[in-house]
């Protein structure tokens, strides 16, 4: 697996708001709404600061999955169009499974989900999918991601979860580069317990769970300015091993300073991988 595509004129660092959230005692949750839906109900209070986002294509090292939490890797997919949704589970899929393997040295991948996302109002209610998320977060937390094995797994689930598992996501461009919006990743090592609060995440038939995250100035900020259909972010967002490696990571989508005038929205697909070691 190689690294990420050559370099960009874009400098070694900005500064731009992201939205973390206050504990003040409210009740945080997310009424998920149907694929295309404009108003997104939510409760808590947003708590945004100014940060500094790093350039990770001009970072010195590799990042780790196992340290930082996350890597950008080089990853071609022979997928022709990610709104066919037959293409996805068909070809994108088995490349995911294989793309997590690798990265992650588990034995078995499972791909139980997938996401596509616009920064276009018009062509999120055309094409019936979701919006981008601008508020800190990590997807999973210590209940609901043993919880995801048991849902999808009822049969294995407590022979699995006697060992380690975990939970990485891929997140990709799906057509041209990304000029606004872009996500921006939060280096695990800089994350404290203390930072998390829990969030319900309200579905139709279930309530799941996030951690919305809560400022802290010792977070260090990643994005990979362009990043380009050929190019994948592979994260972790539960790790049931409490051996000192990284288990979760924070992520979110902001308004990019360096965006150009006339951007074209954001379009792009996350996947969800259980990985059992």
């Amino acid at each position: 697996m190689v690294e990420v595509i050559e370099r960009e004129t874009v400098g070694e660092a900005i500064e731009a708001t992201v939205n973390y959230i206050l504990d003040n005692g409210d009740k945080i949750f997310t009424q998920t709404a149907s694929p295309g839906a404009t108003d997104v109900r939510s409760g808590g209070t947003l708590d945004p600061h100014r940060v500094t986002i790093r350039n990770a294509r001009l970072q010195a090292g590799p990042f780790a999955l196992d340290r930082e939490g996350f890597r950008f890797v080089r990853h071609d997919t022979k997928v022709a169009d990610f709104f066919d949704e037959d293409q996805i589970r068909r070809v994108y899929y088995p490349e995911m499974e294989a793309l997590v393997k690798a990265e992650s040295g588990a034995s078995r991948v499972v791909v139980f989900d997938h996401t596509l996302r616009t920064a276009d109002d018009e062509a999120r209610e055309a094409r019936k999918i979701r919006e981008v998320v601008r508020r800190v977060h990590n997807d999973y937390t210590e209940w609901s991601g043993p919880q995801r094995v048991r849902d999808l797994l009822p049969d294995e689930a407590e022979k699995l979860l006697q060992r380690r598992f975990a939970i990485v996501q891929v997140w990709r461009p799906i057509r041209h580069p990304v000029e606004s919006f872009p996500l921006a990743i939060c280096d695990a090592r800089s994350i404290s317990p203390r930072d998390f609060v829990v969030s319900e995440r309200r579905y139709p038939n279930r309530v799941g769970q996030t951690y919305a995250i809560t400022y802290n100035p010792e977070h260090r900020w990643y994005w990979l300015p362009r990043m380009r259909r050929e190019e994948a972010l592979v994260f972790k967002v539960y790790d049931s091993s409490k051996d000192g490696r990284a288990r979760w990571s924070a992520h979110t989508a902001f308004e990019d300073p360096t965006s150009p005038p006339k951007a074209r929205p954001r379009e792009s697909i996350e996947i969800r991988t259980l990985a059992f070691f």
